[in-house]
């Protein structure tokens, strides 16, 4: 069946033409605002074990460099620096592993094993910290699974707070007093990063 578009109503093809854009407009919506609803969840979720956070940026590595870290977190503790993994699926890895393998519904690959990458951020954290204690975890969200175990350095997102508990008003006061000059020095040295996730 051929259709003759002469014969059909100018009227109706812009109907036509103003709804498919209108569906468009409606799905890309909807895909903005599910990143932005995730974002948000996130940050709420790791913020819930932190004083004060930054997200995105560029910290110099001491080598006229700069490197990516996704959030560093004021805590109780000291400083924690967080590289976010988003992977879906099955992931088998280990402290000794160069390469990680992720096994989702249809597909397998591998990536490489991020605890070195981690270790120069801290490092990096760490020239900038005096005597700040300096943490770092590999931050998966739950949509991965360890089925063989987890790797030292490797955090499930809502394993966070029982991890880094959320800091407590009485003891707010002292872990500012201890860690905020060494804190205010990492803010001022870092730069927002082009390489953001949303």
């Amino acid at each position: 069946m051929n259709l003759d578009f002469e014969r059909i109503d100018p009227w109706l093809l812009a109907c036509i033409a103003i709804g498919a854009l209108c569906m468009a407009a409606a799905v890309y919506g909807y895909m903005r605002y599910r990143r932005y609803a995730t974002l948000r969840k996130l940050r709420r979720a790791v913020r819930a074990g932190s004083h004060d956070m930054v997200m995105d940026v560029l910290i110099p590595d001491g080598m006229d460099g700069q490197l990516h870290v996704d959030f560093l977190l004021l805590t109780q503790r000291g400083v924690l620096v967080l590289d976010l993994r988003e992977t879906t699926g099955m992931v088998f890895g280990g402290d000794q592993m160069d390469e990680w393998t992720v096994m989702a519904r249809n597909h397998r690959y591998s990536f490489a094993n991020p605890q070195g990458a981690l270790y120069d951020r801290v490092a990096a954290v760490k020239l900038l910290a005096g005597e700040t204690p300096v943490e770092g975890r590999v931050l998966f969200t739950a949509r991965a699974r360890f089925p063989k175990g987890r790797p030292r350095c490797v955090l499930m997102l809502d394993s966070l707070p029982g991890e880094y508990a959320p800091v407590e008003p009485a003891a707010m006061q002292a872990t500012l007093a201890r860690f905020q000059p060494d804190w205010e020095r990492i803010k001022a040295a870092v730069r927002p990063s082009d390489l953001k996730r949303y």
